[in-house]
């Protein structure tokens, strides 16, 4: 994805049916700059002093609303925390269990054979990988 501007934000939210409010257009410009796949914490935290009515409630209602109409993905890499990210194309989700970062890779299912799933129609899918990244590894060596 490449980084967009306000007013291509506020087209996007309107071609999925979402209203353009200003918390709105921020969270998703927050979501779309920085691919760190972020919480609901570090979203409210690097915004709530430039739209200082920002709430917690608003911050997890609007992911909400970004994720039933497709403009977001949630990422439930660990069980008690939930993440963001604005790419909603098919790909999967690494966490490095040393540095905590999130990594993205390419994963297409509908170019992998599973045999138990044949005859099945693949509507949504998420894989999440934990390990150890190379650069953590590095370190370690």
């Amino acid at each position: 994805m490449t980084k967009m501007s306000v007013d291509e934000i506020k087209k996007h939210l309107g071609d999925h049916g979402v209203k353009a409010s200003l918390p709105r257009v921020k969270i998703y410009e927050y979501l779309n700059t920085h691919r760190t796949h972020p919480t609901v914490d570090e979203i409210f935290n690097a915004l709530s002093d430039e739209l200082i009515t920002l709430s917690k409630t608003t911050v997890y209602n609007t992911l909400d609303l970004f994720v039933k109409h497709h403009l977001a993905v949630q990422v439930l890499i660990e069980d008690n925390e939930a993440r963001y990210d604005a790419d909603t194309s098919h790909h999967g989700h690494f966490k490095c269990t040393k540095c905590q970062t999130v990594y993205d890779f390419d994963f297409d299912l509908s170019s992998t054979s599973i045999p138990t799933l044949e005859g099945h129609r693949l509507d949504d899918y998420h894989t999440y990988i934990r390990g150890v990244c190379k650069k953590c590894l590095e370190n370690i060596h």
